[in-house]
């Protein structure tokens, strides 16, 4: 948490000081009130001096206005301040997890990073609220309280080495308690959010196979097991409170016990009494509320420490966007994709999911890449924008390795329709632009009847400014994915990915966006990884796949031929066809 607090805190080093300053005036005044009343007690109230007794409490008077000028201030730089930091470091969060490849946001879990950019984030924001009114202030208070009251009478200040030690002694038994409880709460919130994200994303699975009351007893099980802990939390504070009570009330007992018979000895004047009194309150109430921020402490920390794991995780995938350009290796014209004996497996995965792969994608030609569930098409399309990279072997475009290129430079060439087709909440036209904000009205037309999308668009109400819910829930999946296909189209890339996106589609609309697509992209490079054979068959070249590695390659008839594995696929297909 320290290096968190040190790194965004930083900036704010102005503000910090101003509120600093106005704490230490905080407390001096708060020092200085108890000893102006002794002295209106003992020189005014005793002795009948009306004019004192004005005179001093006038002065205490602008004290307590001057206190209420900087608690005010104070308050609103603390908070401001702690505002920043929180805004600094969410946004910090959020600039490494967009640099991060798909092995960092699975290590991490999308849920978890969720939590760690609002929960874990607010823990230490509060903290620094908290800290910079209350952990500040405390420390004066209680030091200078000491001192105040050993002023007012030394004999009565052993007392103090009785209450302290025992007041410090309760903290430190509830803070040992506590940070483990802290860590384990923000644990259960992360398991809290998986559970709840998975079922609402998941909803209709869930209902298709009557899970409903599983998942509601999952559910309850993660609720349940974070409430427990959290009402373990709250009965080690709700102990805590009354013990603090009880030491200070029995310290003022025994003030007034000792101090009265000093008084009644003639050792010690009554204002004295009053002060010192008022001195050890304000010494354990300090002691209060530094526990109050202590207690604050663990929770923030086991916060502070998932925050840094974050800001601290190094991305596998490493842009080189302050590097110059690389030149190409060969003369290659624009949108050419080659895959030179390309190699990849999973962090940590034993055998290699792709091996051996050499492929060569050139513009004006679409190609198709088939193969059985597992044969690593998805994996094999998601190299070309470094989604992951490659464990052995390079992918180039135009001629260079996408290694050797910053990502901004890479991703402009590329029309990406991913597998599950994403739309994001806003408009239609605000995703239809969302690769290309400069577009016209026209262009998104155009966009859309190339992807056989415009009617859907028409029976919206507004058209282009028509709503889209987050996800592009509000649309069927067969919507969805011509939307994602217009997105792409709006971008006019060199290269286009298309990972499955006609699945969802009926063989009509396949095959008219196909023919429609194959006409706008004439001179572009086309790569379409389907599952029906029918979607392949007017490609110039069809790559096979089985078991991570390439078995054929060809047009539709040369692999009939040539390929069992696409013969066996065709079979398979025309079979289920039939039947």
């Amino acid at each position: 948490m320290i290096p968190v607090l040190r790194r965004y805190l930083r900036p704010y080093r102005r503000q910090l000081v101003v509120v600093l300053l106005l704490l230490l005036i905080q407390a001096i005044g708060q020092l200085l009130l108890p000893s102006l009343n002794a002295d209106i007690i003992n020189n005014g109230v005793i002795k009948g001096d009306t004019d004192y007794i004005i005179r001093l409490g006038g002065l205490m008077l602008l004290v307590t206005l001057l206190l209420g000028i900087c608690s005010v201030i104070g308050s609103y730089y603390s908070a401001m301040t702690a505002m920043s930091f929180g805004r600094d470091v969410r946004a910090a969060m959020f600039h490494r997890v967009q640099t991060f490849a798909l092995h960092e946001v699975n290590q991490f879990g999308a849920p978890s990073l969720i939590t760690r950019n609002t929960n874990d984030v607010q823990q230490i924001q509060l903290l620094v609220v908290m800290g910079l009114t209350m952990l500040v202030v405390a420390p004066i208070t209680a030091v200078g309280g000491v001192i105040m009251a050993m002023r007012e009478n030394v004999r009565l200040s052993w007392l103090l080495v009785v209450i302290i030690p025992v007041m410090l002694a309760v903290i430190g038994l509830i803070m040992r308690r506590a940070i483990p409880l802290f860590r384990s709460v923000q644990t259960k919130i992360d398991k809290i959010n998986r559970v709840l994200r998975e079922n609402l994303t998941g909803i209709r699975v869930i209902r298709a196979f009557v899970r409903t009351r599983h998942e509601e007893a999952r559910f309850a099980e993660a609720n349940i097991d974070l409430t427990d802990t959290s009402l373990r939390v709250t009965r080690l504070f709700a102990v805590t409170f009354p013990a603090v009570m009880l030491i200070i009330n029995g310290s003022s007992i025994a003030i007034l016990w000792f101090g009265g018979h000093l008084i009644d000895s003639g050792d010690m004047p009554i204002g004295n009494l009053t002060a010192f009194l008022s001195y050890i309150m304000q010494i354990l109430f300090s002691v209060m509320m530094a526990e109050m921020v202590v207690v604050m402490i663990p929770r923030a920390a086991a916060s502070g420490e998932r925050v840094l794991a974050v800001l601290d995780t190094e991305p596998a995938i490493v842009d080189l966007a302050t590097q110059p350009e690389t030149e190409p290796v060969e003369p290659t014209a624009p949108g050419t994709v080659e895959f030179r004996d390309v190699e990849f497996r999973y962090p940590g995965a034993q055998e290699p999911v792709l091996r051996g792969i050499s492929l060569r994608f050139e513009p004006g030609r679409t190609t198709a890449i088939v193969g059985g569930t597992g044969s690593g098409k998805s994996t094999l399309v998601n190299l070309l924008p470094r989604l992951y990279d490659v464990t052995g072997g390079a992918v180039l475009v135009d001629g260079i390795d996408v290694r050797q290129q910053p990502q901004r430079t890479l991703w402009s060439k590329l029309g990406l329709v991913p597998q599950r087709a994403f739309l994001f909440s806003g408009t239609v036209a605000s995703n239809l632009r969302f690769g290309r904000q400069d577009a016209t009205d026209e262009e998104l037309w155009r966009a859309l009847d190339i992807a056989q999308a415009r009617d859907v668009v028409e029976e919206l109400s507004g058209g282009l400014d028509a709503a889209i819910e987050q996800g592009g829930s509000n649309l069927s999946g067969g919507q969805r994915q011509r939307l994602a296909i217009a997105r792409a189209l709006v971008r006019r890339p060199e290269i286009y990915v298309l990972d499955d996106s006609f699945s969802a589609l009926d063989y009509a609309t396949d095959a008219r966006l196909r023919a429609a697509l194959r006409r706008d992209t004439a001179e572009a490079t086309v790569i379409i990884v389907a599952q029906r054979i029918s979607t392949v068959l007017g490609a110039d070249q069809i790559v096979v796949l089985d078991r991570g590695q390439v078995v054929g390659v060809g047009t539709h008839e040369e692999l009939l031929v040539s390929c069992p594995t696409y013969e066996e696929i065709v079979s398979s297909q025309l079979e289920g066809a039939a039947a």
